[in-house]
């Protein structure tokens, strides 16, 4: 599980809860079925209205995505990788890596080393990889809209639920305290639908936009590893080139880990 995700959503949850004891306001305010209605089926209407079936039908897939903790050592591993099969290729050469292609799980570096020990050349490969980053990212952009929509829609939802409450307390102009009720409930769906709006959707919009290019820069170190080895660089310079998209604190991470390796080895 993404533990910022998690702590993330417990934090402002608890934000608002607490919020509403120090404040005066009773928890069971929040039980506004009318309310809860409005905001949350409207904002899944006006989503339905807004994307074709075959976009909305991703949506239990980007949750997965959002709550599903990343590798951090993905990079990491990618890079020792390539190190590896940099060495390999030099003393046996690029057909070497063959025997490699059924450990290889990532279909995208895969589709890489098979062009490779097809022998095409590296503009080729590098075009081609390219193409499929772009189009990865574009599926993903189109996932962190729903979700940017939602957003959008939430929260001015919420000003036409304040505005039926509203409509509905007039009709008790002459009892004060069923008037003060109504209004109390008419600003519920005005507050679930800014809460939802900024604590939910809009954040978790930016979380699939972050994971989007975090994937996109391990591709990218695919591609620059796939091109190196296809050109017969030396494992140094390999490892060289692929830790320049590393962070400083990244890079020394990735030599305490070669160290370690070489003393569990040892």
């Amino acid at each position: 599980m993404d533990k910022s995700t998690i702590i993330g959503l417990l934090l402002g949850f608890v934000a608002i809860g607490v919020g509403m004891v120090m404040k005066g306001v009773s928890i069971a305010a929040l039980i506004n079925p009318a309310a809860i209605l409005i905001i949350f089926l409207g904002t899944a209407a006006a989503v339905l209205i807004a994307f074709p079936m075959k976009t909305i039908k991703k949506i239990p897939a980007l949750f997965r995505i959002l709550f599903k903790e990343e590798e951090t050592d993905q990079t990491h591993e990618v890079i020792e990788r390539f190190t590896e099969w940099a060495d390999v290729v030099r003393k046996e050469g690029i057909l070497s890596l063959e025997a490699h292609l059924d450990d290889i799980e990532d279909t995208f570096l895969k589709s890489g080393i098979e062009l490779s020990i097809d022998g095409q050349d590296s503009d080729y490969i590098r075009d081609v990889l390219q193409e499929k980053i772009e189009a990865m990212e574009q599926r993903h952009q189109k996932g962190a809209r729903v979700f940017t929509q939602a957003g959008t829609y939430a929260p001015t939802l919420g000003v036409l639920g304040a505005v039926i409450g509203l409509v509905a307390a007039l009709g008790h102009m002459e009892d004060t305290d069923a008037l003060g009720a109504s209004i109390s409930a008419a600003f519920i769906a005005t507050m679930f639908g800014i809460f939802s709006g900024y604590v939910l959707w809009h954040p978790f919009a930016n979380k699939l936009k972050e994971k989007s290019k975090n994937e996109v820069q391990v591709k990218q170190i695919m591609i620059e590893g796939i091109l190196s080895v296809t050109n017969g660089e030396s494992p140094m310079i390999v490892k060289d080139k692929l830790s320049s998209y590393l962070s400083p604190s990244e890079q020394v991470k990735l030599n305490e880990n070669k160290q370690q390796a070489g003393e569990d080895d040892a």
